[in-house]
């Protein structure tokens, strides 16, 4: 019998009934005319467009405010400025060519939805990024967005945000990637065509990451230096990594623990690996169904991992990984990670040869399900005689066998609202916006802090200018985005703040 004949009905049925499964060819803006019958729009619902049994929620307006409506050929820009905390901006279907930057609080875009058309936020492959976000309880929801050379939807230090059931395609670096926030919801969203990660979840902590279809990117979905993530019910698909759970050394933030991947369907994940030269993900090997590098705490739990070619789930230190550097401030072994029973099949078949070495150091031979390299503490595994194993005879059986119990790392109550001191502007914006790209000692996207230090040492107004209007410089890194649309204090904040940092 063929097994992977077998297992394909069964994941598309499994994931319909998640409500995650879209066809390649079915993933298509559709527009439409620029009248619309708005008369009806006042008693438009977004919530009826959710799960309500599936869809987590963090955003709770302490204020209802008034309704912007912005019609095709209208700004969205132009109705994020005249909003006030509390009001709604509801984006009729047709096509936008700009970059939406949401700097209050309490604001929701809701992309509204007509007989299967969408708003599209087009970037003809020269703007950067379609929705930028530093709001607290922020709401991104319904939009269609493609051909943006950075990030489909970027959250900037923002607490308690929901982004749902959106389309994104092709927007460079990041698909949706929510930095240094807490209490955060990422659902119901289709993302490809990305050359880093499909969802990137960075420096954040009490994320749930749910029903996401995620394919033909390099990685799906990465937890990175972050804690108290649940990544469930997602279809992750023909990426080069499915999903990741990562510690980046060089980061301000250390840590990467508690995370949970489960119930998620990784399949294929056997996509050539375009990531940036000399990136972390990068390094990445083609066939990579799992890949947890140094995070701690990490449960996998009842994911169907099936057809990744080189391994179902490989764990490694910080040492055995490509394209990372040492960093002092982080612990570089993965401790207590935990897998329990999962359904893995035609893993491993055309695997790299770094595995097969190891194999052979245990006497074994086939194609291997789970690898495990370098150091580690106090992992556990359960039923490991279904799988192909490598470096996991030394590990404890685990003493539980599901997270039942754990519904959600998300908060009962919002964060509050993040107040930002003139004097924490630098920091945060550091923190939040320039720590997507660039570490301070390794390579990310772009180069190291200490290499930006060494170009502008006592020269901050330098480069606050270069920040605004950046210019390619180095043939092996990408060029910068224009972060212009930050203020000019701001600007000059953050690089006399970037300038003095260490570590």
């Amino acid at each position: 019998m063929d097994t992977k004949k077998l297992l394909v009905p069964l994941l598309i049925v499994g994931a319909f009934a998640g409500g995650m499964y879209l066809e390649k060819s079915k993933v298509q803006p559709v527009l439409t005319s620029s009248h619309q019958d708005t008369s009806y729009i006042g008693g438009y619902d977004e919530s009826a467009d959710k799960d309500k049994g599936n869809s987590k929620s963090v955003v709770k307006n302490a204020i209802e405010g008034k309704t912007h409506i912005v019609e095709d050929g209208d700004s969205i820009m132009k109705a994020v400025k005249a909003a006030n905390s509390g009001d709604t901006i509801q984006i009729m279907p047709g096509l936008y060519h700009e970059t939406v930057y949401i700097d209050k609080n309490d604001i929701r875009i809701i992309g509204v939805i007509q007989e299967g058309k969408r708003a599209v936020l087009d970037g003809k492959g020269k703007l950067n990024d379609a929705i930028l976000y530093s709001g607290n309880n922020i709401v991104v929801e319904n939009l269609y967005i493609t051909k943006y050379k950075g990030n489909g939807v970027m959250g900037q230090a923002g607490n308690n945000f929901e982004i749902r059931n959106n389309i994104i395609v092709d927007t460079g670096v990041y698909g949706i990637f929510p930095q240094l926030g807490k209490n955060g919801v990422v659902e119901h969203n289709v993302v490809s065509g990305i050359e880093d990660a499909a969802i990137y979840v960075g420096m954040s902590d009490n994320i749930h990451v749910a029903h996401n279809e995620v394919f033909d990117s390099v990685a799906g979905i990465e937890i990175e230096n972050s804690r108290h993530a649940i990544v469930e019910n997602n279809y992750v698909h023909d990426n080069t990594g499915g999903l990741l759970a990562f510690i980046t050394p060089g980061l301000p933030i250390k840590t990467t623990r508690d995370v949970i991947f489960r119930n998620n369907f990784i399949v294929n994940n056997n996509t050539a690996n375009f990531g940036a030269p000399g990136s972390t993900v990068s390094g990445i090997p083609a066939g990579t169904g799992i890949l947890i590098m140094a995070a701690d705490e990490v449960i996998v739990e009842g994911n169907i991992i099936t057809g990744n070619k080189t391994a179902g789930i490989i764990i490694t230190d910080h040492e055995n990984a490509p394209n990372t550097t040492i960093d002092p401030e982080s612990d570089p072994t993965p401790d207590k990670v935990m897998i329990l029973d999962n359904l893995m099949a035609n893993n491993g078949y055309d695997t790299i040869d770094e595995a097969k070495a190891l194999l052979l150091t245990e006497f074994k031979g086939g194609n291997p399900d789970i690898i495990r390299v370098g150091d580690h503490r106090d992992s556990c595994i359960i039923n490991r005689h279904r799988y192909i194993t490598v470096g996991v005879n030394d590990w404890a059986e685990c003493n539980f066998n599901n997270t039942d119990s754990v519904d959600t790392y998300l908060l009962d109550e919002p964060v509050p609202a993040r107040e930002i001191a003139l004097e924490d502007k630098g920091k945060v914006a550091y923190l939040g916006i320039c720590t997507g790209c660039h570490t301070y000692s390794g390579r990310m996207i772009g180069p190291p802090v200490q290499i930006i230090q060494a170009l502008y040492m006592d020269n901050p107004k330098g480069l606050a200018e270069y920040i605004a209007k950046p210019i390619k410089k180095r043939e092996d890194y990408p060029e910068m985005p224009p972060q212009n649309y930050l203020d000019e204090t701001t600007r000059l904040a953050v690089a006399e703040y970037m300038l003095k940092v260490r570590n």
